[in-house]
């Protein structure tokens, strides 16, 4: 190796060691270790880097050089260098080769000039790294120089003291390795003696002090031996009683499979299988255990035994079904809750449950909230307590189960092949359980149940599908008034479900202007000619075509989108009048157009703000609007309900009475409501629609106009459908009319073309 000034390179450490010599002696010695490192080095087995290889040879180079030119001459110290080199791992067989070319060819030129200063006893002192061959000392003095011829014969004399040096080592190496290796293989034998009493010792301290079950028995079955952990998991040690087989050992709730997988452990097919496994003890009781069975086979590899390791697992087990009933169990009636019921309906419902049918009921109680409400929710808690005892007990096969879902809701689980008839049963039965009231705290309360059954056969309908079907079934039995239960159907599920996704549409409906208006014409009864007309709604379904305001203003009610959508249509019908307004100037009286006012509008803060924003924006007068508002939603309504229509009212708006008649008030209510027409139901008149006329429907209309007249009130009458009924309602004095007779509602244009023919 050399430096970047092409000499020698070795690091401070060896520079350190050859420190003595003069500076031109000690880069010619770097520059031999170089040579000799480059030469030797990939030859080597050792395990120095070629830095760390050449930092060694460099004392030796030294001593070679001392030897070299030492008084009296002496090979001493290159049989020590041969040796060197054998421990540095240099023993293949091209590395002597190499090691000797390199002397011969460099030493003589590398060693210093004969006589230098440096010559003296230091020069020739062996290296720290290199201590002197036993017995031997370096010689340390220079005489006369030595002539070209004496060097080159002391260099030979020299490579082959070296060469019978590394000999020798090698040698002594290989015999110290032969002696290691004897020694080592008696050591083992010994060692090996040894370890299998120690393991023959561990083995039976293992065996009898382990703390699992440990027991060894043969291929037939038979127990052979076993500790005393597993004496005491079974009772004694009688348990284990001679002749006693592992086949003996069964028990009902083993695992499936588990007699197979013992079958192939024996027959060598398997080398071991863990399980959890039941066992009997002698007294009844029950053992659970963690077991590993495992196939002890012969130096031939045939199976030879069969060592079984237990571990009881009885409390763990029993503490796991604990936690498991506490999650799957209703913490206040014990009933099984929503997870263990859909964990046995996912069961039931599974694909290759051959076909079994099932039953589920789905139990709401009817007015629950007014207990809790009223009495407190610890009244509350311990009435669903009662009940939940109550319809557990209508349970009578394994068949069926009864789960808490929720803080009023039941669902209960029927299969079976009668499970169609047998969910109508349970019903009945739960119903029947419930007739009797409640006693909590010193009071009855009465229970009622409104419950929806499904049926059907396992494999032809998912989870939610059931789930679903039995919700909408429930709630149609508290629509039928409650306490009762209905069997689900499918058309009845088909219109829930169209409803729902109706409701779910009515948002972005309003937004993609999927609405419209068509005006049925509100005709004078005294000449027959068009005094406004009614707007009326319509939506145009994407899906479902042209729907009806009975098919989605219910809907936009619950959802609170009637008044934003009720807003858009009185924009839309007061622009409309406007427009009529403007086209009719000439004829005289302005056509009026009527709005239905649904309950949620009524009750807005902003109706009377919108309307009259509504109003300016049209430019529309407010005698040309009439707001439509039923009996039913102004039935016993109180002065704060009816302030923003006398304020609507005063502003010059029309308020109409609309379904009159339909109501359970009395006629004297009216003097106090801030309206100026009744709309008359048309229950009141289809007596009139065929000649002769129903005296008793005659009659009624006459004193209801004669009433509302008296009152100062108009009368619009709804539903005209034939001539007949249309001049009987003339004589009768009634003021305007609509229906079919007249037209069907349509597009604006078509205001003024009366149809004037009885509807088929």
């Amino acid at each position: 190796m050399t430096s970047e000034s092409g000499g020698p390179r070795c690091d401070r450490g060896a520079g350190d060691a050859a420190g003595h010599l003069a500076p031109t002696e000690n880069d010619a010695l770097r520059r031999f270790a170089g040579i000799w490192c480059r030469a030797v080095h990939p030859l080597a087995t050792t395990t120095m880097s070629p830095d760390e290889f050449e930092v060694y040879l460099l004392p030796l180079a030294h001593r070679l050089s001392a030897a070299l030119r030492g008084s009296p001459f002496d090979t001493e110290a290159a049989y020590a260098v041969g040796a060197a080199l054998v421990n540095a791992q240099c023993t293949e067989p091209e590395a002597l080769p190499a090691i000797l070319g390199v002397i011969d060819a460099h030493l003589v030129s590398c060693s210093s000039p004969p006589g230098h200063p440096s010559s003296g006893p230091s020069a020739a002192a062996p290296s720290a790294e290199l201590p002197a061959a036993p017995g031997h000392e370096p010689l340390a003095e220079e005489h006369d120089p030595l002539t070209e011829e004496e060097a080159r014969a002391r260099c030979v004399r020299l490579q082959h003291a070296l060469a019978a040096g590394f000999v020798r080592e090698l040698r002594k190496c290989e015999r110290d390795e032969q002696e290691a290796i004897s020694r080592a293989a008696l050591a083992a034998r010994t060692e090996a003696e040894k370890a299998l009493h120690a393991s023959e010792a561990k083995f039976q301290a293992v065996f009898e002090g382990a703390v699992i079950g440990v027991g060894i028995a043969g291929l037939d079955g038979e127990v052979l031996v076993v500790n005393d952990a597993m004496a005491r998991m079974f009772g004694g040690m009688d348990f284990f009683r001679p002749g006693r087989n592992v086949t003996e050992f069964v028990h009902p709730d083993d695992v499936p499979g588990a007699h197979e997988l013992y079958r192939e452990l024996v027959n060598g097919e398997r080398d071991h299988f863990r399980i959890e496994k039941p066992h009997y003890r002698d007294d009844g009781s029950e053992l659970w255990t963690n077991l590993t069975v495992t196939l002890l086979r012969d130096s031939s590899g045939a199976p030879q035994y069969q060592l079984a390791l237990a571990e009881d697992i009885t409390e763990h087990r029993q503490l796991r079904e604990r936690l498991r009933y506490e999650a799957t169990h209703d913490e206040l009636t014990g009933l099984p809750n929503r997870a263990l019921f859909l964990e046995r309906l996912d069961q039931v419902l599974a694909a290759g449950a051959d076909a079994e049918r099932f039953g589920v009921c789905y139990l709401d109680l009817d007015g629950f909230k007014a207990v809790n409400d009223s009495l407190g929710h610890s009244a509350g808690d311990r009435m669903l307590k009662a009940v939940a005892k109550r319809l557990q007990n209508c349970v009578k096969t394994p068949a069926e189960l009864i789960a808490r879902v929720g803080g009023d809701e039941f669902l209960a689980l029927v299969t079976g092949p009668a499970a169609q008839t047998d969910g109508a049963g349970l019903a009945r039965r739960m119903l029947a359980a419930l007739a009797e009231p409640v006693r909590v705290e010193g009071r009855e309360l009465r229970v009622r149940a409104s419950i929806g059954v499904v049926d059907g056969r396992a494999g032809e309908i998912g989870r939610a599908e059931v789930l679903r079907s039995a919700d909408i079934t429930m709630y149609r039995a508290k629509a039928a008034g409650g306490n009762r239960y209905e069997i689900a159907d499918a058309d009845s599920n088909a219109r829930v479900i169209a409803r729902h996704s109706l409701t779910n549409g009515l948002p972005s409906a309003l937004e993609k202007g999927e609405f419209f208006i068509e005006y049925q014409p509100l005709v004078r009864l005294t000449d027959g000619t068009v005094r406004g007309a009614e707007a009326l709604v319509r939506w145009l379904h994407p899906v479902h075509g042209v729907l009806g305001p009975d098919q989605f203003i219910p809907l936009a009610e619950d959802t609170g989108l009637i008044v934003p959508l009720g807003r858009w249509v009185l924009e839309q019908a007061a622009r409309q009048a406007r427009e009529w307004r403007d086209a009719d100037e000439e004829d005289g009286e302005p056509l009026r157009v009527n709005v239905n006012l649904s309950p949620c509008q009524l009750s807005h803060p902003t109706l009377v703000s919108d309307t009259v924003a509504v109003l300016e924006n049209a430019g529309l007068c407010p005698s040309a609007l009439c707001l439509e508002v039923t009996e039913n939603d102004l039935i016993g309504a109180d002065e704060s309900a009816l302030r923003p229509l006398r304020q609507l009212a005063d502003l010059g708006v029309d308020i109409a009475l609309d379904d009159f008649g339909t109501g359970y008030s009395n006629l004297s209510y009216l003097r106090r409501l801030p309206v100026s027409t009744l709309k008359l139901d048309r229950s009141f008149t289809r007596g009139m629609q065929r000649a002769p006329a129903d005296p008793v429907d005659v009659k009624i209309v006459e004193g209801i106009v004669s009433l509302a007249h008296t009152l100062d009130l108009a009368v619009t009458v709804e539903g005209v459908e034939t001539a007949v009924q249309a001049e009987h309602l003339r004589g009768l004095g009634c003021d305007t009319a609509q229906g079919w007779y007249y037209a069907r509602p349509g597009p604006p244009e078509r205001l003024h073309t009366l149809a004037l023919a009885d509807a088929s």
